[in-house]
């Protein structure tokens, strides 16, 4: 797993800083071309994980990326799951079998309808989490996605439902169809670490808020520091700014030095920003590998 990961927030007009620069952003990013030129300078500066939604503009990316791999060397997709609104909308698009057709997978889709049929008639987990990660990994065909992400919504719902098993079975069906690990996203850190392990997944990747403020930090700096020296997990820090609370240089120095964190997430809308996050990384990254030498 990389070091450093680009997120897609700001494509979709989510600014946790400015509702107006968010509006500004999603009008921006509304032109695909945009989009592309911001990834193409986060490859360049040497951001190329991609931890992105199954928005449907990501599927257009991907397009992009299947029909031009040599401009995109180095790239590489991880995607989080699921993108709730997309099954909505369509949905009311296009009539719920035209949906169903559109986001399941074509091969063995009567074989993926009657395992969805089931688990909705039994309430079998291990059926709907399947049907769901098939649904959404359609878009990915012919890529690599080296990590499957569990959005928050689904795992801490999972969390307070203490449906561990449904974890495992994620996990396991990431690995056994796409060759991929599993990876987490939580506001919970501290609760979810347990019930992973619980579940037997060790040393699982972990997604969630690590920031100098403890801003939406659930239990603390400390809570996160007893809960990754209790139960070892790669850690992927994002929101490292506060939300903007934070000065960048100040923030990246602290989040470097958090021994759990493995890679960091962030999210911008111009190469000078980039340029500038990715060389603060390298920067503290480097004066820390000096100091432990």
């Amino acid at each position: 797993m990389e070091r450093i990961l680009f997120g897609d927030n700001q494509f979709f007009g989510i600014n946790h800083m400015s509702e107006e620069k968010a509006r500004q952003q999603a009008m921006r990013f509304q032109d695909l071309d945009n989009i592309v030129e911001v990834l193409q300078a986060a490859l360049k500066a040497g951001a190329g994980g991609f931890m992105c939604t199954t928005h449907d503009t990501i599927e257009q990316i991907a397009d992009r990326v299947r029909a031009n791999p040599d401009a995109w060397k180095g790239f590489t997709f991880y995607p989080g799951m699921p993108y709730a609104h997309k099954y909505a909308n369509a949905v009311t698009e296009l009539g719920y079998f035209d949906a169903m057709r559109k986001f399941l997978p074509s091969e063995g889709l009567v074989d993926t309808m009657l395992r969805g049929g089931k688990a909705l008639l039994s309430r079998d987990v291990e059926g709907m989490m399947t049907l769901l990660v098939d649904a959404e990994m359609k878009m990915f065909r012919g890529l690599d996605t080296p990590v499957i992400f569990l959005q928050n919504v689904v795992t801490d719902l999972i969390q307070g439902l203490g449906i561990v098993d449904a974890f495992r079975i994620f996990s396991e069906h990431c690995k056994k169809r796409y060759n991929a690990e599993a990876g987490f996203i939580t506001m919970n850190l501290p609760m979810l670490l347990p019930m992973l392990k619980q579940a037997g997944i060790d040393n699982p990747i972990v997604c969630a808020n690590v920031n100098k403020i403890a801003f939406r930090m659930s239990g603390g700096i400390e809570g996160y520091r007893e809960a990754t020296t209790k139960y070892p997990a790669r850690v992927i820090a994002m929101s490292v700014l506060g939300s903007g609370a934070i000065r960048p240089s100040e923030a990246i120095e602290w989040v470097v030095n958090e021994p759990y964190v493995e890679s960091i997430l962030f999210g911008a809308s111009s190469g000078a920003n980039i340029v500038n996050t990715v060389e603060l990384i390298r920067k503290f990254d480097a004066k820390k590998a000096s100091v432990t030498v």
